[in-house]
């Protein structure tokens, strides 16, 4: 919310201090109404400014994590392999992994980043152009389908050309991926130059509670709830888990509680509660929306269903809008009304 300071007996220093502090702007009065009128909109344009930004992604690029030797190991190898040429790089991990989170170390300032895997299903060749200079990411090889692999292929020999590097995740070995899904052995020595396994999160215990503040702290500013923090208690109660769904298994505990604590603060009782009823899957509706108003209670709700087609889906809008029986316009302004960004669904860059 912006400030603008207004005082009868301002000062230099006054007004020095109150802007040092983060007011827009200190007016004195009597106050022209020309001037309080501008001032004002000033004001609105710059939150209507912040509004429209979308969340910068949560990426281990842009977090000081590494307390865990396991963490701290594979991010010093993320790095070494970020410094080299290599086109392509494989990571490998358990299902949950949430390769992006890793993955965007790879990404430099001000390069491209889009996300491939949506538009392998409709065959587009404009991904490449689009990731020209930086990064192209496919998320787990072992759920695409047999025509998604050909548009795969298809990119990967002309990825080095464009000057793209691609990075895909599998969460099965490449052993099985050939001998269980029939993938093209040369297809995945070309996407494999580089392979890098995600150490999985029970084995980063002392990272969580950082994690979660950071996962919490995304939902806060991208609008999804009102201002909440962890107490130190609720922050030692999410270290207690093995996580077995992993990353995707703690977004969807903080976003459960990012939704329905009780306070500003969220208490171990709360976490408790809702570790005590089962982590639900990405997407799945938490039982506590139960106690909510019906309006958040159908908003979180609607939330959860829309993310859980999405992720179904591989992002495709079209899919999503068939699958629920909606007009795509329809779909585009209710995932907006949610706070769901469709950008990041789809493509990014």
């Amino acid at each position: 919310m912006p400030v603008v300071m207004m005082s009868g007996h301002a000062t230099i220093d006054t007004a020095v201090e109150a802007t040092l502090i983060g007011a827009l702007d200190f007016l004195e009065k009597p106050i022209a109404l020309q001037k309080l009128l501008a001032t004002v909109k000033r004001a609105l344009g710059q939150t209507e400014a912040r509004e429209a930004r979308p969340a910068r992604p949560l990426s281990l690029a842009t977090l000081a994590l590494g307390r865990s030797a396991a963490l701290a190991g594979f991010r010093k190898r993320l790095a070494q392999a970020a410094a080299t040429s290599v086109a392509s790089v494989l990571l490998r991990g358990e299902r949950g992994a949430m390769p992006e989170f890793y993955a965007r170390v790879f990404q430099q300032p001000g390069a491209p980043w889009v996300n491939a895997t949506p538009a392998l299903g409709e065959g587009s060749q404009d991904v490449l152009p689009q990731a020209a200079g930086g990064v192209l990411f496919i998320d787990d090889l072992a759920r695409l389908s047999q025509n998604q692999r050909k548009h795969l292929a298809f990119l990967a020999m002309r990825a080095a050309r464009a000057k793209v590097r691609l990075m895909s995740f599998s969460s099965e070995d490449t052993q099985h991926l050939v001998d269980a899904l029939g993938y093209d052995p040369t297809l995945l020595a070309g996407l494999s130059e580089l392979t890098l396994a995600i150490p999985p999160l029970r084995e980063q215990a002392e990272d969580i509670p950082e994690i979660a503040r950071a996962m919490l702290q995304q939902l806060v500013e991208s609008g999804f709830c009102p201002p909440r923090r962890f107490s130190a208690a609720a922050l030692a109660a999410l270290q207690a888990p093995s996580w077995p769904g992993n990353l995707q298994e703690i977004v969807s505990v903080v976003r459960t509680l990012a939704a329905t604590a009780q306070g500003e603060e969220i208490e171990p009782g709360e976490v408790a509660g809702v570790l005590g009823r089962g982590v639900a899957p990405p997407g799945a509706a938490p039982a506590m929306l139960l106690d909510l108003p019906l309006r958040e209670a159908r908003d979180a709700f609607e939330r959860a269903y829309f993310e859980h087609h999405l992720e179904r889906e591989g992002g495709s809008i079209a899919r999503v809008a068939e699958k629920c029986g909606l007009e795509r316009t329809h779909l585009y302004r209710k995932l907006k009304s949610l706070g769901i960004s469709t950008a990041k669904k789809e493509t990014e860059s």
